[in-house]
């Protein structure tokens, strides 16, 4: 983080004061600021300087820039201003306090049904909102939702976001978001419409009904796979307390086909409106629109033909279903053999890139050195601080990718991104002492490490370097937990008061004395000379009078001798 403090104390476009560091991603990092203009705190996602020379990186974020920009709705993030076209490319966001949703959930594991269910209620509000501006978002999961203290979340990063009327996508765009959470027209790389965003609203659902992933394998193929596949474990067998409405809702959200699931993301809020009202409701299969269409238009077949046109039926059915697996199987025969050639050809002594092996860091303790250690080894961390009273502070609980997964890089140049998930200990803890401490940098270590808001007071302070802090409240010591907010006092340096320079010339050196005191100046050196000024007074001072100057200033003067004793005529 500190390869972006330089930013700090900054102004973008004589506009935004940059205040702190606040997150860094893959692409960009961001900053809390303050809008000098509008006087509201803000948030600064800035491409990183190596991503911005990449020309896909940018589009996909001039494309983040343009969706949010079309969206206003409360459960969505708002962006204020987006600037692409300087040094630094960066979109103004609306500053949001809070944690991500899969924060809150790796540390509560399963949530309560009425938790859950308003979550996903405000999650369909917003893909309704967005959904009605032909905007698909295409990579819903819980590290992109923003969970408020009151409860409420907003949707962010619309990076990947499917706008009206763009040009075609391509394979790399389509294969983006996690693996995790993507429909299986997602992975296989077919094309995808709003209801892949419903998909991928259903898996989180289950996850935050089971506090498990349906799917979950060794490599993010697998995975995909799995995603195109396989038929998710009954959230009711995970958990026995799951309502039948809240599972046949996630069941049906989750579906294989597109026309399967529900249509619309307004057609699941009603569902999940009544499950609200009613926790017991019993819903209905959801028929599919083929299916009615086929009820409406089709008259009912011949006795002696229905076993013939059953067969034909389900031929036709399963055929874009055989297809799609093997698309996915041949998808997954060409990364693996991609694999296999970059494990012969760029392992070689004559070329940089190699690919190595991500060692596990679950259960180790993260700290400076391990850090460090991490940095030698070509990992580009990127650290998330979740609380966890049965592990101790600094356990590394979850790493992204897995130990054993595989990750390509050029020494020097590349570098292996790493998440780690690292325990902050109980939610309540002891406030550590920072006194004498530069405030920046303890703003940023309160925030990461231990989710505190911080309120920075200046004030003079003789005794303490500026920029430091000499006192906190609560004070060192005190037990505090995330979210509360500690103000830093912080150290301005000496007050220098100024003060007009009084004109000492003509008093008599007992008066200038008495002058200077009274203004809190310093009485330097006094020189005597002879002048046909009266003896005893000041004929010179070494500032001039009436203009402005510092209190504790040392002034020299002059004071007269009176006239030179004229030496006698000597006696001829």
């Amino acid at each position: 983080m500190d390869s972006f403090d330089k930013f700090v104390g900054q102004t973008l476009d004589g506009r935004y004061n940059i205040e702190k560091v606040v997150g860094i991603g893959g692409m960009a990092v961001v900053f809390r600021a303050t809008d000098s203009v509008t006087h509201r705190t803000v948030a600064i996602k800035m491409l990183k300087e190596d991503v911005a020379k990449d020309e896909a990186s940018v589009k996909r974020f001039i494309n983040e820039s343009k969706a949010v920009a079309m969206l206003s709705h409360p459960n969505i993030v708002s962006i204020y201003d987006v600037s692409v076209s300087g040094e630094f490319k960066y979109i103004v966001m609306e500053y949001i306090e809070g944690i991500t949703l899969k924060s809150y959930m790796s540390k509560r594991g399963a949530l309560p049904l009425p938790e859950t269910l308003s979550y996903c209620e405000q999650l369909l509000r917003a893909l309704i909102h967005a959904h009605s501006r032909g905007i698909v978002h295409r990579d819903i999961k819980p590290q992109n939702i923003m969970l408020l203290k009151n409860g409420v979340i907003k949707v962010a990063d619309f990076g990947i976001a499917k706008l009206p009327n763009a040009d075609t996508i391509s394979m790399t765009d389509r294969a983006m978001g996690t693996v995790y959470y993507i429909s299986p027209e997602q992975a296989s790389g077919m094309p995808i419409d709003a209801r892949s965003d419903i998909y991928s609203t259903g898996v989180l659902l289950y996850e935050m009904a089971t506090g498990k992933l349906p799917f979950n394998a060794e490599s993010p193929v697998s995975v995909a796979l799995m995603q195109v596949q396989d038929k998710p474990t009954p959230p009711s067998s995970l958990n026995p307390q799951i309502p039948k409405g809240l599972e046949q809702v996630i069941l049906t959200a989750m579906e294989k086909s597109p026309k399967n699931r529900f249509q619309t993301a307004e057609q699941m809020a009603r569902w999940i409106e009544a499950l609200k009202r009613d926790p017991n409701t019993v819903f209905r299969s959801l028929p599919s629109p083929i299916e009615k269409k086929q009820k409406k238009e089709e008259p009912e077949p011949e006795p002696e033909k229905k076993r013939f046109s059953d067969k034909n039926y389900l031929g036709a059915s399963m055929l874009p279903i055989i297809l799609g697996v093997a698309f996915a199987f041949l998808i997954a025969c060409i990364i693996s053999a991609y694999y296999l050639w970059t494990e012969v050809l760029f392992n070689s002594d004559n070329e940089k890139s190699y690919i190595m092996t991500v060692d596990n860091f679950v259960g180790s303790e993260f700290s400076d050195t391990l850090e460090a250690e991490l940095k030698e080894k070509n990992y580009l961390v990127h650290v998330e601080y979740v609380y966890d009273s049965s592990l101790p502070f600094g356990t590394i609980v979850e790493q992204e990718p897995l130990g054993g997964e595989r990750c390509r890089v050029e020494p020097g140049r590349l570098y292996c991104d790493i998440y780690l998930t690292v325990s902050r200990g109980s939610e309540t803890f002891t406030l550590p002492d920072v006194l004498m401490q530069d405030y920046r940098q303890i703003e940023n270590r309160l925030a990461r490490e231990y989710g505190l808001i911080t309120e920075v007071i200046e004030d003079y302070n003789a005794a303490v370097t500026a920029g430091y802090i000499y006192r906190t409240e609560p004070a060192t010591g005190s037990t505090v937990r995330p979210g509360d907010t500690v103000r830093l006092y912080v150290s301005r340096g000496s007050k220098i008061e100024t003060k007009k320079m009084p004109n000492l010339v003509g008093k008599t050196e007992r008066e200038a004395r008495v002058e200077m005191e009274r203004n809190n100046l310093v009485v330097g050196t006094v020189t005597y000379e002879f002048s046909s000024e009266p003896e005893g007074t000041v004929i010179r001072q070494s500032r001039v009078a009436f203009t402005s100057i510092a209190e504790g200033t040392t002034i020299d003067f002059v004071v007269s001798r009176g006239p030179e004793p004229v030496s006698p005529t000597p006696t001829p």
